[in-house]
């Protein structure tokens, strides 16, 4: 005969509840004692996003069992704060923050690299291939794919509400408290890789011919050597930077 249980999921991980779900108590039938992490991704919500859970009062971690006629409450990941213990479920994030990024989110993917996070992104990865990489290197998932975040091996994750890349940059800076770790133009929008000021005799090659006579300074990239320099499109980098910065700031 099954047993029942009872689970109450809150703030924002209603967002992976049907509306007409959410902010209830739900009934959740079960054989067995299942681990908590996998009844509560049951009903589509993913350990990562999890601070913690509290079953029949006390704090539990995600592999302890669920307990017939238990009454769970669920609570979301924090925004990590200097000083501040996290909820049990809850791993401190990769210090300096470094990403891997699902497929579709390449606009993401430039946006975290001009502000100099350490990004990797192929949009030829599958969720077998990120999931492992992030473990491997120690990398936070950023993705619109819940089943990715289920992936047992995954320990860092964040499922993104947005599907605009400026708001998507707002909801990961806030969620991992990185508005006072922002170094604008140290990465390759291109390739991920450091950039560094060069001489201009040194990248004139890869320069047209009025960059070359209206600009000195210059920027490359030591790994696809691609050259930067402060033309219109930095003013335009600059107003976005300033903007998302004021959007974020405590």
């Amino acid at each position: 005969m099954a047993n029942l249980a009872y689970f109450l999921f809150h703030g924002a991980l209603n967002d992976f509840l049907p509306k007409a779900r959410r902010g209830k108590w739900l009934t959740y039938s079960f054989e067995g004692a299942p681990a908590l992490k996998d009844a509560v991704e049951a009903f589509n919500v993913p350990h990562p996003e999890v601070g913690s859970l509290h079953l029949n009062g006390r704090d539990k971690a995600s592999g302890d069992a669920l307990l017939p006629h238990g009454k769970v409450e669920v609570f979301p990941a924090v925004a990590e704060r200097v000083g501040e213990a996290l909820p049990l479920w809850q791993h401190p994030a990769p210090v300096p923050a470094r990403f891997i990024l699902d497929v579709h989110l390449g606009k993401l993917a430039r946006y975290l690299r001009l502000l100099g996070f350490d990004t990797h992104y192929d949009k030829n990865y599958d969720d077998a291939t990120i999931a492992q990489l992030a473990e491997q290197q120690e990398r936070i998932i950023l993705t619109r794919d819940v089943g990715l975040l289920k992936l047992k091996r995954v320990k860092w994750g964040y499922w993104l509400r947005s599907q605009q890349g400026e708001e998507q940059l707002q909801e990961v800076l806030y969620r991992f408290s990185l508005a006072h770790h922002l170094k604008p133009f140290t990465r390759c929008m291109a390739c991920n890789g450091p950039i560094q000021e060069v001489a201009k005799e040194a990248v004139v090659p890869f320069l047209e011919p009025k960059t070359a006579l209206f600009f000195q300074s210059f920027y490359q990239c030591v790994q696809c050597q691609r050259v930067y320099w402060q033309g219109s499109h930095f003013e335009r980098m600059q107003r976005f930077l300033h903007r998302i910065s004021a959007k974020v700031s405590p």
